[in-house]
């Protein structure tokens, strides 16, 4: 481990000597990740983009991509683009990422079970807005959000997040 890994820790998420309070997955860590099982996968996982809201914040990295109206991530097993960015409308399930609340307001993603996703393996492992201190999530890592507007310049792509 190095100080410029994200390293998830009882306490919350360690970055560069600052412990950073997070919430997880409703199901907790584990090491066997399935669809819908609401647990944040163990091991060390890659940052592969940043997303956020252009109507609701400014570009917090220069690599940043904006939010649109149409913008979703399949979460579907049987969709050919499981696990991947794609856009509505659609025949199969998918999150909307451009949300009426401010969850996905800035998203770092990540490369669990992507880019070769292996069906029912669980999508969409983000670090993003939690919803109130602590609350669980769906298996992402969830921050205050002024904790991840401070953080998310500072994490290019390629970071590790470990998860142990």
């Amino acid at each position: 481990m190095t100080p410029d890994d994200l390293v998830l820790t009882p306490r919350g998420l360690r970055f560069r000597g600052c412990l950073y309070p997070a919430a997880i997955g409703r199901g907790g860590i584990s090491g066997d990740k399935r669809e819908g099982d609401g647990a944040t996968p163990r091991g060390v996982h890659v940052v592969t983009g940043l997303l956020y809201r252009p109507d609701r914040l400014a570009r917090p990295a220069p690599w940043a991509v904006p939010i649109r109206p149409s913008d979703c991530w399949s979460d579907d097993p049987r969709a050919p683009d499981y696990n991947r960015f794609t856009r509505t409308p659609g025949p199969f399930s998918h999150e909307k990422l451009r949300r009426a609340d401010p969850l996905y307001d800035i998203v770092l993603t990540t490369d669990w079970n992507w880019p070769d996703a292996e069906p029912g393996r669980g999508s969409a492992i983000f670090l993003h807005v939690w919803r109130k201190p602590r609350h669980p999530t769906e298996g992402c890592i969830a921050l205050r959000r002024a904790h991840l507007l401070r953080l998310a310049p500072l994490i290019p792509p390629g970071t590790r997040l470990i998860v142990a």
